[in-house]
Order: C-alpha cells, then structure tokens, then sequence
C-alpha cells in the first residue's frame, strides 16, 4: 500500500472518532515532552570496521606469473613500434625511400585504332612520362603481344624508342612474341614517344590484349622497378574468308561431300595457315582434296593477299531423320612449322547438315524377309524385291533405282529379272522409266511400287577356298525434283544389307570290315548266331565358317554291341547303355576342314553285330538316327545336319547328309556280304 494512502486513512480514523458521540469523550490529549536542544556529533566517513585478514591468506603464484607475461609483451610491442617508426624514418629521409621513384608518378599512355582489322598493319603511338624527382636508370619498355602477331619492322624510322641489343624476342617471319626497347635514362619532368607496328591476327568481334611494361633502376639500388599498362585489341573484321559450298539437307548414310574455300583479306601474306574441322556425331570422313595432315586438319600453307584455296571433303552421316548436325571449321596459324595444332585462330564458321527422310524410300526383302539378318546357303536360289515411296510432297520425275551385287561373284547367267536390266560389266541390275513401261518416269506423293529380281549362290565347291564369304546388296535410287524456285534438283537415297552365308557343314557314317583300324572278327557275311566286328566311322567337313558346339548322337540297336574301343582316343565319346545312344562332343569345327587337302574331322568306333535267325536274309541296321549340331560363328545359327539313311550291313553304301557327299567304301566288300546267312549245318 501507498504510504499516502496510509495516512490518509489515519486521519479518516481519527476524524470519525471526533465526530462519533461514543468515542469522542475517549479521546484524550497526549502529553508533550520537553525539546531537547543537545546535538550529537556524527562522523561525517561511513566506516565499516574490517575484520582482520589472517596472516595464512596470500595471493596465488599464477597470478605472479602472468603479471610478468603481460609486462613481457607490452615492452616487446613498444619496442617493435620503436624499430619500425625508426626504420621508416631512415627509409624516407636516408635510405631509398627518399628518392620518391613510384610507379604510380609514372604515366604509360598507348593510343591506336580503335578497331582493327586482321593481317592488317596497326600502329601503336606510346609515350612514357616520369613524374617522379629522381630519374628512372636503365629503362626498358616491354611490349608482349598476343600470339599470332606478326612484325612487319620493329619500330618506325623516326621514332625515338630503340629496340635493345639483340632484336625482339621471339620474332620471326611467323610471329612476334615480346620486343623490348631501351629507353635509356629518364630525366625527373622527361618523356619519351615513338610509335610501333604489327600484324595483329584474330577473328572479327575477339578481343586481345597488348601487354606494355616499363622496367627501370633507381640509384643506390640493385632492384628492377616495374610500370605497365595495357591496350586492347579490338578486331572488326578477320584477315581471312571462309565459304562453305555444300548442300543443307541429306538422307542418313546417303555420301556427303562439301568445300571450303579459304580466302585472304590481309594487305600481307599469310604463313602456314591451317584448317581444322570438328566432325559431328554420326559423320565418317571418306576421302579429302587435298588429304589431310592430321586428324581432320589440313595444310593450307601460305595465302598470298587476294588468294583463295579450296578443300573437298566427303563421308557419310547417319542420324535420325529431323536431327541436324553442325560442322565446325576453323582457320589458323600455328606457333611453329612443327606444331601438330592451330595456336591463333583467325576465323571460326560452322555448316549445318539436317538429316530429312528419304525422298525416295527403299527396303529390301530377302526371300521374303525384311529383318534384314537373312541367311542364304550355298547353292540356294534368292529372290529380292525393292519396295519403293516417294516420300515428298512434290513429284519425283526421272527415277532410276540401280542394285549392285559384291562381294562373292555371283554367276551372271543366274542373274534374272522381269522389270529390269541385269548389266554383267558391274554386276548390277537397273530399273527405269524404259524397263518399267514409264511407272518410273513420274512418282506422284506418296506413290509406291515393288520391282524385284533372283539370282544363285555359287555351290559348296566353288566357295570352298573362301574364308568368311558375304555377299552386300547396295541399292541407290536417283530421281528429280523442282524446288520452291522452280530449280530442278537431283536427289538420291541408298539402302544396303549384308547376306549372311551359312557354312557348308557335311557328315557322313559307314561301316567298315576289311579297313576295320581296330581288326575285324567273325564271319563276313554276317551268320546268325556268331558275332562280327565291325568299325563306325564317322566323317565331318566344313567349308567356310567356324563352327563352335558342335556334337554327334546316334543310336545302336539292340543286337549291336557296344565294344567301347575309339580313335583318336583323345576324342570326347560317351555312351548311353540304358538306351544305346552315343555322344561323339566334337566341340570346334574349324573352317576348311575336310577341303582343299586339309584332313576331316573323323571319328572310328568299334561294334559288335551278332544277328538273329530272323534276320537271315536281311541286311540290318547297325547304327540309326546319326545327326550332327554346331553353332555358327558367323550367322550365329545352329545348323543341323542329319544323314539320309541309317548305315547297314551293306557296307558299299554310306550314310550320308547330301547326296552330292564323295565318300569311299571298304575296299574288297561286295554286295553279297550284306546279306545275313544261316549257321553252316
């Protein structure tokens, strides 16, 4: 509460208690004390007694110690600060400092074009000023110019800057590096001008930069001080022309071929200038006029002013069709005659190619297989059609459809066609508006048609001294159109495919008695009831392809026995009792086998045939169901072969897998040992 408030509720009190018939006659006056005039005498300090510190209670030692440390590094501080106020005053008043040599007092002032033009002369007007009171000893002016420059003289005839003693550095008839120039002594207030000339080189809208610095002396000291300043270069046009020739638009894997004509713009000439084109994706360089120095880089040597030089490129380029691929083509000089790249580029151009649909489209079908991975056997008659469309919005006129056969020959006198025109001189096969009653003369938008021809692959025999045989169909199409001008323009489009060749794979099984490798047993013709031996043989050849699992399985039958005895003996051979199947794991089959005096994959087994007096008068089977399966390499098909009859007892007819297969027979067998004779009585 508010002692106001307290107060005044005392008084509220007391005021009741007067007015109040019940209390006022308790009221009572209270008695008065008598004032006392004695006066008590007061310090005039606040005192507080201490108590006193026992003589045990002492400052830590630490305290002591870090006292003196800081009493330490508060005398080193001033005693630096001392040194260096010393030192600094000697310095400019004394020593070096006094001379007042600044490079800031130094004024560089460099004044030219304000563009200029490639391979083209430029002069640099320079003026060096000392500001400073002390003269600058031994002056130098360093100019560093950016690469490519080229001197055509160092400094004008009536300036006063000298090139120092030894020319500049770095100068040649290629290129101009750094040139120093002596300058002498400067006086305090002097100044020195001239002028200097060069050969800038750069493309039209570059920058470069031109590096100025002036190094001198001061007496009483041995250091090289130094000033510099700078100038930029601004190019407004290049020093040479680039024009591309070449067409805007082309079909995927259709040729490509365009020119680049290399001009001079410079007043002087042009050393070992070089070209370099960075390729686009999908782009495969073919041939160049002239041919290259390096990857994609061509020597154009010296341009002359006015001159110009061309170079022809072709390849081919792949792509989808909408893309568009770009070319980059960049000029040059380099630094040396040696230098393997362009080190100052003096003009950059790029040309653009736009991958568009075929005007003309074309596939091929392969006796009826457009996959395009058709395989064909030697001897085999192949049917072809050329589907084409004209893909354009405009009419194709003139159209000329050409289909090249190479790689093996084929016979020429199989060659047949009903629309076309086999021409043997390049083994190829024409359609045009004569061959087809003019339904190629004109193809109106989206007109599609088929024209078609067959032809034989060599035989077995005639491929046989060829390794990995193939055969490329190349089909070009040519044709005319108008262009939005009214231009006619020539238009071609190409498709090509690759007929993979099967290998030529032969197997053939015999029976042999009297060139049994193991030795023969028993009677011959085979008697009921006795047991005679003989040796399957088992022949594969092979012609052109590498063959890889290959295996053979056959099946004995029940009275044959399994004698188990094979050669080679290194040969993989597994037999089945429960069933009477064998497995001969031949594994590779190396092309050739079999052909040209290279010895067949061979494989002899001996069995054993007791006959059965039901079979007397029967020639048995020894050995069913023989085939031969092996994967080729190049086609990646597994070809299968089975031979066409079982191998009997009739010994002079073997068990072959194509009639055409030359096989010989046991020598000193004859017919009239195949039959099963009875028991001698």
């Amino acid at each position: 509460m508010d002692p106001s408030d307290h107060e005044k509720e005392k008084i509220e009190r007391l005021r009741r208690a007067m007015y109040s018939r019940s209390l006022s006659d308790q009221l009572k006056d209270k008695p008065r004390h008598a004032l006392d005039l004695t006066r008590a005498t007061v310090g005039e300090d606040w005192v507080q007694p201490e108590p006193a510190a026992s003589g045990m209670t002492v400052a830590p030692r630490m305290i002591g110690y870090t006292r003196k440390i800081l009493w330490g590094f508060l005398i080193a501080s001033v005693a630096f600060f001392v040194c260096a106020l010393l030192f600094f005053a000697y310095y400019f008043t004394l020593g070096a400092g006094h001379t007042g040599a600044a490079s800031s007092n130094i004024d560089i002032s460099i004044s030219g074009p304000p563009e200029i033009a490639g391979g083209e002369t430029t002069k640099l007007q320079l003026v060096v000023t000392n500001r400073n009171t002390v003269p600058l000893e031994l002056a130098e002016l360093v100019i560093t110019y950016p690469p490519g420059t080229r001197p055509p003289g160092t400094v004008s005839d009536n300036s006063p800057l000298g090139s120092c003693s030894g020319g500049p550095e770095g100068t040649s008839s290629l290129n101009l590096s750094v040139q120093r120039i002596c300058l002498g002594t400067i006086e305090p207030g002097g100044k020195r001008a001239g002028t200097v000339s060069a050969i800038f080189a750069g493309v039209q809208g570059t920058h470069a930069n031109v590096k100025v610095e002036l190094q001198y002396h001061i007496a009483g000291s041995n250091a090289i001080f130094v000033a510099d300043s700078g100038y930029d270069v601004a190019f407004g046009s290049s020093s040479v022309t680039v024009a591309i020739d070449g067409n805007t638009e082309t079909v995927s894997g259709q040729p490509v071929a365009f020119t680049i004509d290399i001009g001079s713009n410079a007043t002087a000439p042009i050393k070992d200038m070089l070209a370099h084109v960075d390729y686009p994706f999908g782009f495969v360089f073919t041939s160049s006029e002239p041919a290259p120095v390096g990857d994609a880089l061509w020597s154009v040597g010296d341009l002359s002013p006015g001159q110009h030089k061309t170079i022809a490129i072709r390849g081919t380029l792949t792509g989808e069709a909408g893309d568009n691929r770009v070319f980059h083509i960049t000029t040059g000089t380099r630094a040396s005659s040696t230098a393997a790249a362009i080190t100052t580029p003096l003009s950059t151009n790029t040309y653009s190619l736009a991958i568009s649909q075929p005007f003309l489209g074309l596939a091929i079908s392969v006796n009826k297989d457009t996959t395009g991975s058709s395989v064909v056997s030697p001897g085999d008659t192949v049917a072809i059609s050329l589907s084409y469309q004209n893909n354009l919005p405009t009419v194709i006129t003139d159209a000329i459809i050409v289909a090249r056969l190479s790689g093996l020959t084929i016979d020429g006198s199989t060659v047949s066609t009903a629309d076309g025109f086999y021409r043997s001189t390049d083994n190829t096969v024409l359609w045009d508006k004569t061959t087809t009653n003019g339904v190629l003369g004109s193809l109106a938008p989206g007109t599609k048609g088929t024209v078609s021809f067959t032809f034989k692959v060599p035989s077995s025999a005639a491929l046989k001294n060829i390794s990995d045989p193939h055969l490329d169909i190349s089909v070009n199409a040519a044709g005319k159109r108008l262009s939005d001008t009214g231009v006619p323009q020539n238009l071609q489009s190409v498709v090509q495919q690759r007929l993979k060749l099967a290998t030529d794979l032969e197997l053939n099984a015999q029976a042999l008695y009297y060139a049994n490798p193991f030795v023969s047993s028993g009677p011959i013709p085979p008697t009921a009831g006795t047991e005679t031996t003989y040796a399957l043989v088992l022949t594969i050849t092979n012609t052109t392809n590498a063959l890889t699992s290959g295996h053979v399985t056959a099946t004995l039958p029940p009275y044959v026995r399994w004698i188990g005895s094979h050669a080679p003996s290194t040969e993989n051979l597994t037999f089945n009792q429960a069933d009477g199947t064998f497995i001969w794991n031949v594994g590779d089959i190396a092309p050739g086998v079999g052909t040209n005096g290279i010895p067949p994959r061979q494989m002899a087994i001996s069995i054993g045939f007791t006959p059965s007096t039901s079979q007397i008068g029967e020639q048995p089977v020894l050995v069913k169901n023989i085939v031969l399966s092996a994967t080729d390499g190049a086609t990646g098909i597994i070809e299968t072969k089975k031979t066409t009859s079982d191998v009997t007892t009739n010994l002079a007819q073997v068990a072959k897998s194509s009639p055409d297969a030359l096989v010989g027979t046991d020598p000193g067998f004859t017919p009239d040992k195949a039959t099963v004779v009875p028991a001698a009585r």
